[in-house]
């Protein structure tokens, strides 16, 4: 069985742009600044970036245009791949990095990242018929799809796994699925939001996840007003109920109180 052309079709769609209009919020944190907000993301990491009837929707969208009410700032949404992100917030080309970017020490010494907003882990998806590989241990020698540039590739990697990279986590797990790949690497809620809704029920997930540094937001260095903006209209949102609304929506359960500090 094929992925879903759905979501192929929706994936394709990385090199074009699009406008979410937000109000002006009445919160204390908020900017009203006539300089609009221009938050770059990679739209093929559902449930946090994607493309659906030609809008780009998901959980970083969602908290994106939230952060922009909050600021009393239009939001724009530019999209790219992802290893393009980090580029073109310091060529100024985008000014926020919404995209379930890892805060690794390595990123830290390039971008400023705000206060995180989600805490995941990277996993090994498989085809339901391989008894082989149970997990991370187990993937040394074998072929493993990734998104290049991701922290799952870096895991796989370190894991002595064969790399094979691609822009796009569909891609990853297209390339298990035709039996190209042993393999896969990528984040938790990416591998089940695919396997229950893209088509992808002849997959599944093995071991235990590899803990991340927490996905957050990430801005040019010097900025340090807009960062300290920024973490402002998150904490107002946590304490408002606005992110575990967010939450509940795009992951079916409730934030961890880790994530609601």
């Amino acid at each position: 069985m094929l992925i879903n052309k759905k979501w192929i079709t929706a994936a394709l769609l990385v090199t074009t742009t699009a406008a979410a209009l937000t109000g002006c919020g009445g919160s204390e944190t908020a900017t009203h600044s006539d300089k609009p907000l221009i938050v770059g993301t990679e739209p093929s990491f559902p449930p946090f970036e994607m493309t659906e009837n030609d809008t780009y929707v998901g959980f970083d969208i969602d908290l994106a245009n939230a952060i922009g009410e909050k600021l009393g700032r239009k939001v724009e949404i530019k999209t790219m791949g992802f290893d393009a992100l980090i580029p073109a917030l310091k060529s100024g080309q985008i000014d926020l990095i919404a995209s379930a970017m890892s805060a690794t020490e390595e990123r830290k010494k390039q971008v400023d990242f705000t206060d995180p907003y989600y805490i995941g882990g990277s996993v090994i998806v498989v085809r339901k018929d391989n008894t082989d590989i149970r997990g991370w241990d187990d993937i040394a020698g074998k072929t493993v799809a990734v998104q290049a540039g991701s922290k799952p590739a870096d895991f796989a990697e370190k894991q002595g796994a064969l790399l094979k990279q691609f822009d796009a986590n569909y891609q990853c797990l297209q390339e298990l699925q035709v039996g190209a790949s042993e393999a896969a690497a990528l984040d938790k809620a990416v591998a089940l939001y695919y396997i229950s809704k893209g088509g992808l029920s002849d997959l599944k997930v093995v071991g235990e996840p590899k803990k991340l540094a927490g996905s957050a937001m990430a801005i040019n260095k010097g900025n340090e007003k807009e960062l300290k903006e920024i973490n402002a209209a998150l904490q107002a949102m946590k304490k408002d109920g606005t992110y575990t609304k967010l939450y509940q929506k795009w992951f079916g359960v409730e934030p961890t109180p880790e994530e609601l500090q």
